[in-house]
């Protein structure tokens, strides 16, 4: 008999006997039939319910080592993804996917980092040690064996701090955007140069305005007289040649244009060598007028009223401090050259400038004329002093931007208790006058006290330029006409809103704003409708390099 014996835990003995065999031919080897454990009856063939511990201990001693491995796997590949590892641990064992995992993982952080009390930065170094790029972001994260709760705050800082640089900037650019309307671009200024030389060594340059012939339809009230006050020579050849070419009946129009002494050699010189033959043309220096005594204390105590105000809101916005920036940057086209032009205001004085005419019509130096405008001399104004759009083409009763709330200071009882804060204001730049009517009125006188008004209360009123005291100085004495006439606005970023078919079709369209058509900040679609009206083959306008 040949005993084996194992000693294991739960297992005494074990008893392997050969005492019954089977031979293979005359020497085979002997192969055991049977085996029984200690106890039993020889020969009898019983397997004993201990004797299947010992592969039940061996499976389950191999399956704890896969264990063991596994877990530890998982422990080491879950700890640069998991902020918790026995979360990762759970779904991992028990059938999550990685993906699964990553994804709740993610968004656990990003909702706390969304949640965080330290607007994102949720304990991170200053924003000046944060990556500043994606690459760097990553080499961070994988260097220093960073979780996803710490990509997420990281991540949400960058953002955080990229918004802040992109918002700066965008202001900057609309200051610089801003800036760039208050100059004069060197080509018009080349041609004022130009011109005027012109006029100083060419007669026919310095010709009379109009010719003798024409002198009587300056005052003869049966002709359409266009106003033009401007010190802009190039704006002021497209204003004219643009309504000329809209006209059907361009020889019944006259133009009076009122310039200031040092423009007036060359806007003359421009018109005498560039003569228009189907319409009459004259040009006035301010230095030419003789007014009354009463007419020229008014005119230098209104300019110097508006340059006070003007200087006043300069100084508010140099006080501000620099949480309200992008307010300055609302205030800043209050302060362009025309805030203190004496041009742009002497318009309150019209019946003054022209006191032989009855009826006229004004358009700004940036206004084009797409459609003739003829009918306008013929409207009814209904007693009243000036024909005027409101809503400019955006539909019924809308003037988005041109409310009484955004010219006035609604906070100072003068105002609030006088005006209506939703109320929409008129367009300046094209209207028509009738100067029998306004005659009749105070309104100049109105105008003026309204001034005085504000200087006596620190300049608080009303933001600077010429409508808001305008806006007062005529209530009562506006006509509402049909928003086709004119659209306003097209200086300003929001006209993108308006389709090119509305700006086809209006009779005046008007660059108000900041990017005037002569300077290149304006979007091109939109200048294209005040180029196509420049004369581009005209020596002066290529000496001077102008472009369309």
């Amino acid at each position: 008999m040949m005993k084996f014996y194992i000693s294991t835990t739960g297992i005494k003995k074990l008893t392997i006997s050969s005492s019954a065999a089977v031979r293979s031919g005359g020497g085979g080897v002997g192969l055991p039939v049977g085996m029984k454990g200690k106890g039993s009856s020889p020969g009898t063939r019983r397997i004993s319910h201990r004797t299947l511990l010992l592969p039940a201990v061996l499976v389950l001693g191999l399956l704890l080592s896969l264990l063991f491995f596994r877990i530890t796997f998982i422990m080491l590949e879950s700890a640069a993804f998991c902020s918790s590892s026995l979360g990762c641990l759970g779904w991992r064992i028990f059938g999550g996917s990685d993906s699964t995992l990553l994804r709740e993982e993610l968004m656990r952080a990003l909702l706390e980092a969304t949640n965080d009390g330290d607007n994102g930065i949720g304990g991170i170094e200053s924003s000046s040690s944060l990556p500043s790029s994606f690459n760097d972001l990553v080499k961070d994260m994988t260097s220093n064996g960073q979780d996803i709760k710490a990509f997420a705050f990281k991540t949400k800082a960058m953002i955080m701090k990229m918004e802040q640089l992109a918002e700066s900037a965008r202001h900057h650019e609309s200051i610089f955007w801003h800036l760039a309307s208050h100059g004069v671009p060197r080509g018009i200024h080349c041609l004022t140069l130009k011109l005027a030389e012109e006029y100083a060594e060419n007669a026919a340059a310095r010709s009379r305005l109009p010719s003798p012939q024409y002198v009587s339809r300056l005052t003869d009230r049966s002709f359409h007289h266009v106003v033009l006050l401007t010190d802009n020579v190039l704006a002021a050849s497209v204003v004219v040649s643009s309504t000329i070419k809209s006209s059907s009946i361009p020889e019944r129009l006259v133009f009076h244009i009122v310039t200031d002494k040092k423009t007036y050699t060359a806007m003359h010189a421009w018109f005498a060598v560039n003569s228009i033959n189907s319409a009459v043309l004259e040009v006035r220096g301010l230095h030419q007028y003789d007014w009354s005594h009463e007419v020229n204390i008014g005119i230098k105590e209104m300019i110097e009223i508006h340059r006070l105000i003007c200087s006043h809101k300069l100084d508010s916005m140099k006080r501000e401090i620099v949480a309200n920036e992008h307010e300055h940057e609302k205030d800043l086209q209050y302060l362009r050259p025309s805030c203190t032009s004496l041009l742009n205001h002497l318009r309150i004085y019209i019946p003054e400038l022209f006191p032989d005419l009855d009826k006229v019509v004004l358009l700004d130096d940036d206004t084009v004329v797409q459609r003739d405008i003829s009918s306008l001399w013929e409207l009814d104004l209904n007693g009243k002093v000036v024909g005027a759009a409101f809503d400019s083409g955006c539909g019924d009763d809308c003037c988005p931007g041109r409310k009484y709330k955004d010219y006035f200071n609604f906070t100072s009882p003068i105002i609030s208790s006088r005006l209506d804060y939703n109320r929409c204001g008129w367009l300046y730049g094209m209207n028509v006058f009738d100067l029998q009517a306004w005659r009749k009125t105070s309104i100049t006188a109105t105008y003026h006290h309204w001034l005085k008004l504000s200087l006596n209360s620190g300049f608080e009123l009303w933001n600077p330029g010429a409508l808001p005291p305008s806006l007062i100085a005529f209530e009562g004495h506006v006509h509402r006409i049909d928003p086709s006439w004119h659209i306003a606005g097209l200086g300003y970023r929001s006209i993108m809103n308006i389709t090119g078919s509305v700006l086809e079709d209006v009779a005046v369209v008007h660059f108000s704003g900041p990017a005037k058509p002569w300077l290149e900040i304006g979007a091109p679609e939109i200048r294209s409708l005040w180029n196509r009206h420049v004369n581009m083959s005209n020596e002066f306008i290529r000496k001077c390099g102008i472009m369309g």
